[in-house]
């Protein structure tokens, strides 16, 4: 088996055929002799913000001299960002042996594993053979019965900030989502929990209650912010002062979040030296989370695809740039609460460019064009990025700003297009 033939075989089991539930996974792991039992975990569960806040926890532990494992999903270019050791993405011919292994037991069920049952056995089987000190572990969608959960007491429970998502799987209130995510909690673990809406801390709260687990809070009122360039940003934290590689008041609240986390990890037992805090928060990289790519004209990749990544988006871009607009080239799923997004997007526009991300769930660039033009912005549609980009550059000037944003699914591609021209000097 080839690494594409590794990545055809676990895609070839679409998001659409996921059905949350631990038995399938569990079985495969069973039968590839359990390896997530030989390893340590912090799990990590929420509805925005788990992405950096566990490359940030990744980024700190291995600045402890860990050897960290690292699962996330989805992508942003490459199918094995996904599962990573020590900063790195596990080489195709790694992925290909795993995958063949992972084939063969799974081939064995009378129910077939879902794409991300199946990515989740790989990583799971690369961490263990690759003897990883622990592994950052994020939770796919929901917690308690997300293919995730079926370690062991982790070393940390972490909850980020919790919103109204996926709620045909998960529930159709914040309580009933915190609820689900709260499944992550073990007896015998500590938990941490995002300072969110007072209704999910307080289902965190009890859940921790009734399994007698000891719950760290991260107070946002305790993060005094320092400054913010487009080199990062510096706040204060309890009175100690840190570096943040990453971009926006949310990271602020992320870094908390991880801090509290890094206490919990303190007390149990782990050795984390604040010299390789400091390091990591400082050094952290989040592809396509407010990266920046270029300055002149300032080009910002943001995979945020609700409205609350664009509330944190336009509260950044308000601070960022101030008094100025951007041209956002955008593109967002249908399924996706799209009109709250573009009531916050509209205010700090020059101009639209539209692109329809590539997923199955997407919205035509068309229809996204003609509802912007509709509520009186300029809006136009491509069907190709390198177009789009080049258009959304001429529309911006050498002194102007381009944001993407709206969709995972779109921003990886417009990175990848945007560093192929660079690379071309197509700018």
């Amino acid at each position: 088996m080839t690494a594409q033939e590794a990545i055809d075989y676990i895609e070839h089991y679409g998001w659409s055929t996921t059905r949350l539930g631990l038995d399938r996974t569990r079985e495969l792991l069973h039968r590839l002799g359990d390896p997530q039992r030989r390893l340590k975990f912090v799990h990590v569960a929420g509805s925005n913000g788990k992405g950096s806040t566990c490359a940030m926890l990744d980024a700190i532990l291995r600045a402890a001299g860990y050897r960290t494992g690292l699962y996330t999903s989805p992508y942003i270019q490459d199918f094995c960002e996904r599962i990573q050791i020590n900063g790195e993405n596990i080489p195709g011919e790694a992925l290909a042996g795993v995958t063949g292994r992972v084939r063969d037991a799974a081939e064995a069920m009378e129910d077939h594993p879902s794409q991300f049952e199946l990515v989740t056995a790989a990583g799971m089987l690369y961490f263990a053979e690759s003897a990883c000190d622990v592994v950052v572990l994020e939770v796919g969608m929901g917690g308690a019965l997300d293919s995730t959960n079926v370690i062991d007491c982790p070393e940390a429970a972490v909850i980020t900030n919790i919103g109204l998502e996926h709620t045909e799987y998960l529930g159709s209130t914040l309580e009933a989502i915190a609820a689900t995510k709260s499944g992550i909690i073990k007896p015998g673990c500590r938990a941490v929990c995002y300072d969110g809406a007072p209704e999910v801390t307080a289902v965190v709260r009890g859940v921790c209650a009734e399994k007698n687990v000891p719950l760290r809070f991260a107070d946002f009122g305790k993060v005094t912010p320092l400054g913010e360039t487009l080199d990062g940003q510096r706040f204060l934290w309890n009175g100690t002062e840190y570096r943040l590689a990453l971009l926006g008041e949310h990271q602020l609240h992320n870094a908390a979040t991880v801090l509290e986390t890094v206490a919990a990890l303190r007390e149990g037992g782990w050795a984390i030296p604040e010299k390789a805090v400091r390091t990591g928060l400082a050094e952290v990289r989040w592809p396509a989370r407010m990266e920046v790519m270029q300055r002149s004209p300032l080009f910002l990749i943001d995979g945020g695809h609700n409205p609350q990544c664009a509330e944190a988006l336009t509260k950044s871009l308000r601070g960022l740039l101030p008094g100025r607009k951007a041209v956002f080239l955008l593109g967002v799923l249908a399924d996706k609460d799209y009109a709250a997004m573009m009531e916050l997007l509209l205010p700090l526009a020059q101009e639209f460019v539209c692109l329809t991300p590539l997923s199955a769930r997407a919205l035509p660039a068309g229809e996204l064009a003609a509802y912007l033009s509709g509520h009186g912005a300029r809006a136009r549609a491509f069907d190709a990025i390198p177009e789009a980009l080049r258009a959304a550059f001429d529309a911006a000037g050498a002194d102007g700003a381009v944001v993407a944003f709206g969709s995972l699914y779109l921003v990886g591609a417009v990175r990848g297009a945007y560093q192929a021209l660079a690379r071309e000097k197509a700018f």
